[in-house]
């Protein structure tokens, strides 16, 4: 999957609309709304980094010495 393509754009809207939903709807502190954006936030984060580094190595030509 390319980085920041249309596919990445659309898995992490709804990786944020599912996350900001469980955390929105299951929790019951004042600020359930700052919680649920920030770890929205962080699950599309986290996602667009692991994407990142898979793609790094994808056409890797040179791979390292002896890696076992």
């Amino acid at each position: 999957m390319k980085l920041f393509g249309k596919n990445h754009l659309i898995i992490c809207v709804i990786t944020f609309a599912i996350l900001f939903l469980m955390n929105y709807l299951g929790n019951n502190e004042a600020d359930k709304l700052q919680r649920a954006l920030m770890i929205g936030a962080a699950g599309v984060i986290g996602l667009s980094i692991g994407l990142f580094i898979m793609n790094k190595g994808k056409d890797d030509k040179n791979p390292p010495h002896d890696f076992d």
